[in-house]
């Protein structure tokens, strides 16, 4: 697809600076762009390069215009307008609506004549596929599932029984959802498996990287609200409760019942635990362990910094002294004070 600067100004409700009937046909970076390429600089270091860049055009913040040499979208967030402008000049292929010859379909199944069904997809009984879906090869949607509009399952994704995915919604290759929370109690000589009986419920415009797991509930649901993005490898543990638009990077694991608040940046390898509670406009730093309910927004960390082999060593030795050195300077501080 091909704009011209002004064609995507309109679209975009953005202004222009220079050419407006320029054409723009691809997207690229700052160091890379050539003739036809837009690229966008959203942080004022890399200006520098943009004087050197043979793009066609950028996108940019009103206060950096002083130091743009070529065409310019100006926008408020250079980089959601790049997103949005990659959309548009590259629009996803979907395939065609219809149902692949090797789909088994229980006949108690309603299936939108508009979505794609591919080959050997697994579409179990009562389960619901509503308009423009798009089931790729070897999905399994379990009994009583629904998916809802234009959400868009990647190959091999599992959907177990009696769990609702929303409208717009991306999951992504090999993900799970429903499958049973971790729930076992420990009785004489063994470990007996409490049933998961509760569902999985998830909102419009989520998405779901590949590889990762949302498990049903022990008892009520686990629950995805919209506008959630979720890495690849991340796990959502039983009775969970995601709020709107929070975003959780590579890695993350969340433990049961668990609340976590609207709008939340979570960042890779993080570990959250069972049963407390995440406020909304948190954001916890990479690897950082989450072991008691955050009730206040900001910022939060729990890693030792990266140092030296030998430095490290000897800080991992004074971290186990940390108790013992705690114990004698309380002493101290009574002997202080007797003497005082």
């Amino acid at each position: 697809m091909s704009y011209t600067l002004k064609q995507l100004a309109d679209i975009l409700n953005a202004s222009v600076q220079g050419n407006e009937e320029i054409v723009i046909n691809s997207v690229a970076s700052v160091e890379n762009a050539l003739e036809g390429d837009i690229c966008f600089v959203s942080n004022a270091k890399y200006l520098g390069a943009l004087s050197e860049s043979f793009a066609s055009a950028v996108i940019v913040k009103e206060d950096m215009l002083e130091s743009t040499h070529i065409p310019a979208l100006i926008v408020d967030n250079p980089r959601a307008t790049y997103a949005r402008i990659v959309d548009l000049l590259y629009p996803q292929q979907l395939p065609e609506p219809g149902i692949h010859s090797t789909a088994c379909i229980e006949s108690s199944a309603k299936v939108s004549a508009s979505a794609s069904i591919g080959a050997n997809v697994v579409i179990e009984a009562n389960a619901e596929v509503a308009d423009d879906a798009v089931i790729e090869a070897g999905c399994v949607i379990g009994r009583n599932s629904k998916i809802g509009k234009s959400t868009h399952l990647y190959p091999n994704v599992t959907v177990y029984y009696g769990c609702i995915i929303g409208e717009q919604c991306i999951l992504h290759s090999s993900s799970v959802v429903g499958s049973d929370g971790f729930g076992f109690e420990f009785d004489k000589n063994e470990w007996l498996k409490i049933s998961q009986v509760g569902g999985v419920r998830i909102g419009n415009k989520v998405e779901i990287g590949a590889c990762s797991v949302v498990d049903r509930g022990a008892l009520n649901d686990t629950v995805i609200d919209e506008g959630v993005k979720l890495d690849n490898h991340v796990q959502i543990a039983h009775n969970v409760h995601v709020g709107a638009h929070t975003v959780m990077s590579r890695g993350v694991g969340v433990a049961g019942s668990t609340k976590i608040g609207k709008n939340c940046i979570i960042g890779g390898m993080a570990g959250i635990r069972d049963n407390i509670e995440i406020a909304d406009n948190v954001m916890i730093t990479a690897m950082t362990i989450v072991s008691k309910s955050l009730r206040q927004a900001g910022s939060y960390s729990s890693t030792t910094p990266i140092d030296d082999t030998k430095s490290w060593r000897k800080n991992s030795v004074r971290f186990r002294q940390l108790d013992d050195m705690a114990k004698r300077i309380r002493q101290l501080e009574k002997q202080i004070n007797n003497k005082g």
